[in-house]
């Protein structure tokens, strides 16, 4: 991990390149983050605790690989929790979606029977309370008694 800081060649550290800027001689990041694959280290320190704080964090070197590793896990951690996730919200969305088409469908249903009990009349193919039925243009309004045979 410890890498070679500023090269020869000029190249900055990998912090220094995953932030787009100029490696400075007194980089507190270039000790610890190779110019090769040290952007994709500070990345993932630079996610989870930001730059500021890992450079106060650089200042114990023991704390670096540790901070590496927490930082991976955590955002490893997150990315499995959401993919985890999808097919228990795929599937909360699928039962509200039943509980909705069923709530429209009572809706219907009750605006139907509440339509015609409200006016106290109704026609067609209906059953009485004895069990027997009415038929076609057959049609009673629930004005006062009804008698045997007077629908």
């Amino acid at each position: 991990m410890a890498g070679a800081g500023v090269t020869t060649t000029g190249s900055p550290c990998g912090a220094c390149k995953f932030l787009r800027r100029r490696c400075a001689a007194e980089c507190v990041f270039a000790p610890y983050f190779c110019a090769e694959d040290g952007a994709s280290q500070f990345a993932a320190i630079h996610k989870v605790f930001g730059a500021s704080n890992a450079a106060k964090l650089l200042q114990q070197q023991q704390v670096v690989a540790l901070q590496a590793q927490v930082a991976h896990a955590r955002t490893q951690a997150q990315l499995g929790a959401a993919t985890a996730m999808h097919p228990l919200l795929q599937q909360q969305l699928q039962q509200q979606a039943w509980q909705v088409a069923a709530a429209a469908d009572q809706h219907d249903h009750q605006s139907m029977t509440s339509t015609q009990s409200s006016s106290g009349c109704y026609s067609g193919a209906h059953q009485r309370s004895d069990g027997s039925s009415l038929h076609g243009a057959e049609m009673y309004c629930g004005y006062g008694e009804q008698e045997e045979g007077s629908y």
